[in-house]
């Protein structure tokens, strides 16, 4: 592939970063670095910013909910007609299968699509007070300038949660893609200026913790979506705090994938192969925790490891492979470790197939790995790994289930498979889950909302809940009598 050393897009336009600094970019399954990208300055998030301000001031604001929705389809159209370009880039730049990215992409097409059909749809309400003198009126306004924040694993879907609701509710946005996987990003930014956006409608700063961190503090900001990491979101929320802005989190998981001994097992099999190896587990749904029922468990484990022994490793971008290297170096250090630590601590290893035997010469793979006999308090079943390391747990009944799926700092999603209807709807309303799937895991819509609770963030992406997220309430009150009042009076 041909190097591209890229710019940033700021105000409709390819723009050099102030700095010098540059991030290269590396394709995890050769190694070969194939570009880079610039590390934004505080100059530049300010150029960024103020950008967005003045289209937000000038000409986005005065755009009504009809012309926002063309421009949304316009984009969808662009972004469908590159599907398979922007899919490649995306396996390149953070190794995920291209069948995958590329699914991803119609995906993104999907959400674009959906919220250009809520933009012209922004109702307000007329509210009967008991003073029949007064009028009262609510209705939604955009924030103005938004930041997003995204990760490297999903970059283009996560960023569609975020900036199609945004652009559909009225804001301007500045978008701060992760610094491990920016290209497909910055190759989108140009489709929004071909679909006919003003430039400064969406500008996108690229760099490190330290640009986004002068993102989230420029004072024209006036809400933050960030999707990333615990420590990333906790760091984003006290900057945040600093000006009391709004932010909404989506942050990681340990979710439960709960497997009664009255699930159909094959269909249930299969689904907790998807929760944990699809994408390499480098997903915050990941069901990362399996929890057997202990009439089935020893069944299900040698079901699993074998299964897992078995998955295809390889080039991304070839159809037969069914998981690719892991994103980057860093990450597969860690997992590497935290596998190496788990073995050592009383789990048993039950699959078969070593990171130093049968698998490609070249970059950041790391073997399915399933671990059984793991308890709730091993460090395994606690952190987030990010990879493709499943821990097995079992219970006894349903009430242990329950209690050790909750027993977690996380809450993002869980997965119960039973052919009890009773089960399944009792124990969902157990969870301790922003989203909860029955018999099947790892599905999402872009009708349907999307977010965690306790450690796994707050806030809602997807759905109407996505849209109300970038508007605020706005009420007008209107005094129709033509008497005079008693200005010291209590007035309802």
């Amino acid at each position: 592939m041909t190097r591209n050393d890229y710019g940033m897009w700021i105000d409709g336009a390819a723009y050099a970063s102030d700095g010098s600094d540059r991030i290269p970019v590396t394709n995890p399954y050769t190694g070969q670095t194939w570009g880079s990208i610039a590390v934004g300055t505080t100059t530049d998030v300010n150029r960024a910013v103020n950008s967005a301000a003045h289209c937000f001031r000038e000409t986005w604001s005065k755009v009504n909910g009809y012309r926002r929705g063309r421009l949304l389809n316009a984009l969808a159209d662009l972004l469908d007609a590159q599907a398979e370009h922007l899919a490649e880039l995306e396996t390149r730049n953070n190794g995920k299968l291209y069948k995958e990215t590329l699914t991803q992409m119609r995906f993104c097409v999907r959400s674009y699509r959906y919220y250009a059909g809520w933009a012209d749809k922004i109702h307000g309400e007329y509210l009967p007070l008991d003073n029949p003198d007064i009028v009262d009126i609510s209705h939604h306004r955009p924030y103005g300038v938004v930041a997003l924040i995204t990760p490297w694993n999903s970059p283009m879907t996560l960023l569609a949660n975020k900036l199609a609701p945004a652009l559909a509710a009225g804001n301007c946005a500045v978008v701060k893609p992760s610094e491990l996987a920016s290209v497909t990003t910055l190759e989108f930014a140009t489709l929004i200026s071909e679909a006919g956006f003003p430039a400064g409608t969406v500008n996108v700063v690229t760099g490190d913790s330290a640009t986004g961190a002068a993102l989230v503090d420029h004072p024209a900001v006036r809400k933050v979506s960030f999707t990333g990491g615990n420590v990333g979101g906790q760091r984003v929320m006290e900057r945040a705090s600093r000006r009391q802005i709004p932010v909404t989190l989506e942050l990681g998981g340990k979710s439960p994938n709960i497997i009664f001994a009255d699930a159909d097992l094959p269909r249930a099999i299969n689904g907790a192969i998807a929760g944990i190896f699809a994408a390499g587990g480098q997903t915050c749904i990941a069901g990362s925790r399996l929890l057997v029922h202990d009439s089935i468990y020893h069944e299900v484990v040698e079901q699993l490891a074998t299964r897992a022994d078995r998955i295809v490793l390889g080039d991304p971008m070839a159809p037969a492979t069914q998981m690719g290297p892991v994103a980057n170096a860093p990450q597969h250090e860690r997992i590497t470790s935290i596998i190496g630590q788990t073995t050592a601590c009383g789990a048993t290893l039950a699959t078969r197939r070593r990171n130093d035997e049968g698998m490609p010469t070249h970059g950041y793979f790391i073997a399915p790995t399933v671990f059984a006999d793991v308890t709730p308090a091993m460090q395994i079943a606690c952190v987030e790994v990010f990879g493709p390391v499943l821990s097995i747990l079992r219970f006894a009944d349903e009430e242990e289930a329950i209690s050790i799926a909750n027993d977690s700092p996380f809450g993002l999603a869980a997965g119960i498979w039973t052919q009890d209807v009773g089960r399944a709807h009792r124990v969902a309303l157990q969870m301790d889950a922003g989203n909860v799937w029955v018999n099947t895991y790892r599905m999402g819509a872009v009708q349907a909302p999307f977010g965690g609770v306790k450690g796994s963030g707050f806030g809602k992406e997807r759905g109407i809940e996505g849209l109300r997220s970038y508007l605020t309430v706005h009420n007008l009150m209107i005094n129709t009598s033509t008497h005079d009042e008693d200005p010291f009076s209590i007035r309802t």
